[in-house]
């Protein structure tokens, strides 16, 4: 069955997407210096102070996102796998960021505004879009 021309442009905007969120990831996790410049003292502690298990989840979250978007293009169902385990590693690192960590992500991002906020709630509902649509893609027989 030939897949819809929105597949490619979903899966590509996606993969795109989660680009940006595996360059943070790589960025933060190398320390490059001009990357961690942008942030003010107390961020640079509260990521650097992550448990192991929050790095986990993080790095669960970046890389299941990426898989996901490369798995949609090779149009397989796995990607239904991947991006669920993604949405699983942000549900991790966003409840240490919002209601575990001894210093909420709320207090950290407060001088910035509403934005970083917002980006946040972006970065979910992307995610569970693309959960759905790879759901549905693979109802429809479009992902094999």
């Amino acid at each position: 069955m030939k897949p819809p021309w929105h597949l490619w442009l979903i899966g590509l905007l996606s993969l795109l997407w989660n680009a940006g969120g595996a360059f943070d990831y790589l960025m933060m996790k190398t320390g490059n210096a001009a990357y961690l410049a942008q942030l003010t003292a107390a961020q640079r502690a509260f990521y650097e102070g992550y448990p192991l298990w929050v790095n986990i989840a993080w790095g669960l979250g970046v890389w299941g996102a990426v898989l996901g978007s490369l798995l949609l293009l090779l149009r397989s169902r796995l990607a239904i796998h991947a991006f669920a385990l993604s949405l699983l590693g942000m549900a991790g690192n966003f409840a240490w960021g919002f209601v575990i960590s001894p210093t909420p992500m709320t207090a950290l991002m407060a001088d910035a505004g509403a934005v970083p906020l917002l980006f946040t709630v972006a970065i979910v509902v992307i995610a569970v879009l693309l959960l759905v649509y790879a759901i549905r893609m693979t109802q429809k027989g479009h992902l094999r």
